[in-house]
């Protein structure tokens, strides 16, 4: 059964104060997509992958990323929608005919540094269990704050982990979680959370503080100066 991947990368990015959507500001001299889908392009057993993208940023993506990089196992570029879980669902519906998947992969199209041997981790772990995601334990010490900048309390870190992706699922049960979450209007975090909300255990990865979210300037400006390092990191 084959691996798809899919890569979210139609945010806006507001956070990142730039008028380039995140997705396409330059990472070391080529875009930060860019960077992601090498990583996908070279793990044996991911067969495709497909891109979501803004719709306004369709045929830059189209032109300036998947064709100037030559990437071969980007078989698909669909139109994102209003929210992260309504942009993974128009993916997983262009994928809705092929009945031979039998894990679908997201992933952040601005998390440039995963290793091809966390997602290998994450492909096994999903097939075993039907859900797996990458995460770090929490290492602050965690408060919950009210409104007013109070503490309510100190959370318990020990259970508490900070989650990553790429997040693995079978493709069936990923399927099913989307259609129940919309019958139910529920809007979750991440994927994994659709499945918890129909029951479904997801399985836990240690992943690595490493695998960085491209969110604002100062990740950006951290990416620049570790690149190198995180590179030659990549087995």
């Amino acid at each position: 059964m084959k691996v798809a991947a899919i890569i979210p990368a139609a945010g806006i990015g507001v956070r990142m104060q730039s008028q380039t959507p995140k997705p396409y500001l330059m990472l070391a001299g080529k875009p930060i997509l860019a960077h992601t889908l090498e990583v996908f392009e070279g793990v044996k057993e991911i067969q495709e992958v497909t891109v979501v993208a803004h719709p306004d940023d369709l045929d830059y993506c189209r032109e300036e990323v998947i064709a100037a990089y030559r990437f071969k196992k980007v078989l698909r570029l669909v139109p994102g929608g209003k929210e992260r879980q309504d942009s993974v669902y128009h993916a997983l519906k262009a994928l809705q005919q092929e009945d031979d998947l039998g894990v679908i992969l997201v992933h952040d199209g601005v998390r440039p540094f995963v290793t091809p041997e966390q997602i290998r981790q994450v492909i096994k772990a999903a097939r075993a269990h039907g859900g797996a995601i990458l995460g770090v334990p929490a290492q602050d010490t965690l408060k919950r704050v009210s409104p007013q900048k109070k503490v309510i309390h100190t959370l318990d870190r020990k259970d508490i982990w900070q989650i990553q992706t790429p997040q693995g699922f079978q493709a069936g049960l990923l399927r099913r979680a989307f259609v129940e979450a919309y019958s139910r209007n529920f809007y979750g975090t991440d994927e994994s959370s659709l499945l918890e909300e129909m029951g479904q255990a997801v399985t836990v990865i240690p992943g690595d503080p490493w695998n960085l979210k491209i969110t604002t300037p100062d990740d950006l400006r951290l990416a620049e100066a570790l690149l190198p390092w995180l590179r030659s990191r990549k087995t």
